[in-house]
């Protein structure tokens, strides 16, 4: 058995079935599993040139399946785009030009800029949604941050209480929610996968005390719903469900929040992805750093934070002139 470094990768070559076969780890999926990347051949050369070629792919960004079929392709088209798609065919030798790149892709309308809910406005959605079923939505997103499929996707047993006797975080399902202090996991999205945005998304971020109440009252209420659907009820642990126990749909999430937000009073152009950037703007309003923010949204760095919410951070760049004024402002005349 042969050791090798290809790129950043460390590959294993052996011998099997009167040939060799390379093998090279990629990791973990999301699932706990471990992730093998294996290529066969007839000679330790052959199997070296196939793993070399596939470590290329995967450094371009195209997968480093050895077979590609029309199929493969298909897929491809569907999740990746026209160009990605082709660009991947070209890897494996099945086409000698990309023409989609010839094609300009025209950039189409700009989206419906983000903005975000004052303290004052926010107070008010709050208390709309006391009587919503999406009351716990709202709350943990305004007061945590949390992106929407994150939201969506959060289950129980990543929601934690701090049980003193023990000293230790509990999941509720064990400890139960009769707790003062509690925490979440934010370890899933509802995105393919069920992975987190980037690495630096999964967090764990303790609850405010309105937040851990409105948990707790929740956590109560969906017991009796459970109770009440019987054997109607499927159970996927989700803190946010339908009466059923079921996943509830994008749609229904944004036609809900718009009639708390109608019911509020900031109107019906609002959409629960602005929780977040309202949850940006209080804070940094209140004076705490871009860095802690960047931190608690689950941004990579600052400069994520920076160039998405750049009209919801507070302004500190003035800091230095409103200071000076303060000292060397105009003085009393007389």
């Amino acid at each position: 058995m042969a050791k090798i470094l290809i790129g950043q990768y460390e590959a294993t070559i052996y011998p099997e079935g009167g040939g060799y076969t390379g093998a090279i780890s990629l990791g973990f999926g999301p699932d706990g599993r471990r992730q093998r990347l294996k290529r066969k051949g007839r000679t330790k050369t052959a199997v070296k040139d196939k793993l070399i070629k596939a470590v290329k792919d995967l450094e371009a960004g195209v997968s480093a399946s050895e077979t590609y079929t029309v199929r493969e392709a298909v897929e491809d088209w569907l999740t990746k785009g026209l160009k990605r798609a082709i660009r991947q065919a070209q890897a494996r030798d099945m086409v000698i030009g990309n023409v989609a790149e010839l094609v300009i892709t025209p950039k189409g309308t700009d989206g419906r800029p983000s903005k975000a809910l004052t303290r004052q406005q926010a107070e008010a959605v709050l208390k709309a949604a006391e009587s919503s079923e999406l009351n716990a939505y709202v709350v943990l997103s305004l007061t945590t941050g949390i992106r929407t499929e994150e939201a969506r996707a959060l289950r129980w047993n990543h929601v934690v209480a701090w049980t003193p006797s023990l000293k230790q975080w509990q999941p509720v399902t064990e400890a139960g929610s009769k707790h003062k202090k509690f925490a979440i996991y934010v370890w899933r999205t509802v995105r393919e996968g069920a992975d987190t945005k980037t690495r630096k998304s999964r967090r764990t971020l303790e609850l405010p005390k309105p937040a851990a109440q409105v948990l707790r009252q929740h956590h109560t209420r969906q017991a009796a719903h459970k109770l009440k659907a019987g054997e109607a009820w499927e159970d996927h642990d989700l803190v946010s469900c339908t009466n059923a126990g079921t996943k509830p749909e994008a749609s229904n999430v944004r036609r809900t929040f718009r009639e708390i937000t109608k019911q509020a009073g900031p109107g019906t152009t609002w959409s629960p992805r602005e929780l977040r950037h309202s949850f940006v703007s209080i804070t940094s309003d209140q004076g705490v750093p871009t860095e802690t923010i960047a931190d608690l949204a689950g941004h990579a760095g600052t400069s994520v934070t920076k160039a998405v919410y750049h009209h919801q951070l507070r302004p500190v760049i003035t800091k230095g002139t409103q200071t000076m004024n303060t000292i060397f402002g105009e003085k009393p005349t007389g």
